[in-house]
């Protein structure tokens, strides 16, 4: 299929975003998930391809202890996740890295396990790192009970009764994620082997449907041991309550470096993005159905918004803003805007960016993009990338040509003064024993020599300073050859000329860098809700929030 975002709509062209204002991460952190989000993304496929899902296996006591097996069956292909449930003493419960244990764990498999399949991995899969998988498996999970409601509606369910709705929405899951590994990572299968297969081309699309059979999980588990407990008075989980509930997540600093490291990958998801926002906004008209469609979403925008809490003083300034913003949007929308305008959509967006605080215009985006999906959809054919045809650098390329593309994507990092220790702060580097990416004090803290070249605005500047003298007819091969060191930032420098949304367009070792602006961006192109920093390096997010079960789509999970 080809992709509709590398050729935008001419009439769009004019009202796209620049890279300079959304490549901020003030505004990168401000983020809001949308229908082009990646689990979006999958529940539309699965839905439209009339995909069925079914319980083989469900091997669970009446302590929570065992393994059971869910079915997703494709038109072609059918996934597996296999789920190993565990009693885990409170002392041993941690969301940290470092954890060696948990109260479930996961791996989807590709296809339907046999009994010697099912033996290995519960062999490996509870062991998680310390274990090993196949190229048979293509992701590689663990969740913890989010315990004090977990137990509530355990006990609730088993007397007949139902759980307190406030303590569900407060919370908003039974079980967290504390990590979710694919493409290769302890013997999964590569990336390069499933992404040819069209309902995995989509990013993250493994772990997206890993994630979403284990929401089903966490409800079964929860009712199974209620009925062990209250027997014939146990009753099943509310349908209003249990859509209310996703799945929690909590991750930290060891995802921030992926969007940095996959410069045309990231140019690729905002740009689908800023297309889709460029499409609404070269609208001539408001139809009825996208008037419709759009009121619903701001009306369960601001519903999630007064939900939504968090006790980090940076993200409930941020919510303060969102709820005021939501309800000038909405006054606006009733009163005040001209939907006889040329370009409505456009006159409605551009009120909302000489009106609203940064955190209320992107929710404002999201909600216009909602009832678009006709005209936007297809832009998530565009959200892939094969990175290794951009990976060879252009030796042949002249000095001037360089110089003129550095000035033109790089000049916000060319004024700085990176000897300044404020602008010199952090270092990225990987941590020695569980191989995950940190971030470090260079003024206080040792391990500065092992730095990892996460430092893109400072290498732009060296790498402007090296050009600077040189002759403009020049090969930069020859300057190479002289300085192999500006290999990384020549290598970016001509992506950055091809993909105008490859870079975050600020100083990334910076002092007053906040890395949860980076977590945010990418874990609301996940689809992400509730985004609950809990430090400026991690944050809780719950996934599938309101979304449906596979009873509620084409088919049904049930026992075999």
């Amino acid at each position: 299929m080809s992709c509709e975002g590398l050729n935008p709509m001419p009439q769009a062209r004019n009202f796209r975003r620049s890279p300079d204002e959304v490549m901020r991460l003030a505004r990168m952190g401000c983020s809001h998930p949308t229908r082009l989000s990646f689990l979006r993304q999958l529940l539309r496929r699965m839905d439209t391809e009339g995909w069925r899902f079914d319980r083989p296996v469900w091997e669970i006591d009446a302590n929570g202890v065992g393994r059971a097996v869910y079915r997703a069956i494709g038109p072609v292909r059918t996934y597996s996740l296999v789920a190993f449930a565990h009693d885990l003493p409170p002392e041993a419960r941690s969301d940290r890295v470092i954890a060696t244990a948990w109260d479930a764990t996961f791996a989807l498999f590709d296809g339907t396990p046999t009994a010697a399949d099912l033996d290995r991995l519960k062999a490996n899969v509870p062991l998680q790192e310390a274990g090993r998988i196949s190229a048979r498996e293509l992701s590689l999970s663990r969740a913890n009970r989010s315990v004090r409601l977990f137990d509530h509606v355990v006990e609730r369910l088993a007397n007949g009764m139902q759980p307190d709705a406030a303590m569900l929405l407060e919370t908003g899951y039974l079980m967290r994620t504390t990590a979710v590994y694919g493409s290769g990572k302890f013997g999964a299968a590569d990336r390069a082997a499933i992404a040819q297969r069209p309902e995995l081309s989509a990013p993250f699309q493994a772990e997206m449907l890993s994630v979403w059979l284990t929401r089903t999980f966490t409800v079964d588990l929860v009712e199974h041991l209620a009925r062990a407990r209250g027997g014939s008075r146990a009753v099943r989980l509310a349908p209003e309550l249990k859509r209310g509930l996703g799945v929690g997540n909590s991750t930290g600093l060891g995802m921030a470096p992926f969007v940095i490291r996959h410069p045309v990958l990231l140019n690729n998801w905002m740009l689908a993005r800023e297309e889709a926002l460029a499409r609404v906004r070269a609208q001539t008209g408001v139809g009825a159905n996208e008037l419709a469609g759009f009121c619903v979403a701001l009306k369960e925008a601001r519903e999630n918004a007064d939900l939504w809490t968090s006790a980090h003083d940076l993200q409930r300034a941020k919510l303060v803003d969102l709820r005021e913003g939501l309800a000038r949007i909405a006054s606006h929308v009733a009163q005040d805007w001209d939907q006889a305008a040329p370009y409505p959509w456009d006159e409605l967006w551009r009120w909302g960016q000489n009106s609203l605080p940064m955190e209320a215009q992107e929710a404002l985006l999201a909600a216009m993009l909602e009832p678009h999906g006709a005209l936007i959809d297809g832009l998530g054919d565009c959200m892939d990338a094969d990175e290794d045809t951009y990976f060879p650098i252009n030796g042949a390329i002249r000095v001037g040509e360089l110089r003129t593309i550095v000035q033109a994507q790089y000049g916000w990092a060319l004024g700085i003064d990176y000897t300044q220790p404020a602008q010199c702060a952090r270092f990225w580097y990987v941590s020695e024993d569980k191989l995950e990416p940190r971030l470090g004090e260079r003024h206080c803290e040792p391990g500065a020599e092992r730095e990892l070249p996460l430092d893109t605005a400072r290498q732009a500047a060296a790498f402007w300073l090296a050009l600077r003298d040189q002759p403009g007819d020049l090969p930069v091969a020859h300057l190479l050859l002289e300085a192999p060191e500006h290999r990384p930032a020549v290598r970016r420098v001509q992506i950055a000329a091809r993909h105008p949304f490859a870079e975050i367009r600020d100083n990334l070792i910076s002092a007053d860098m906040l890395p949860i602006d980076i977590l945010r961006c990418k874990l609301a192109f996940f689809g992400a809700t509730r985004f609950d920093p809990r430090s400026v390096r991690w944050v809780r997010i719950s996934l599938f929030q309101g979304a449906p079960y596979p009873d509620q789509m084409n088919g049904d999970v049930h026992e075999a």
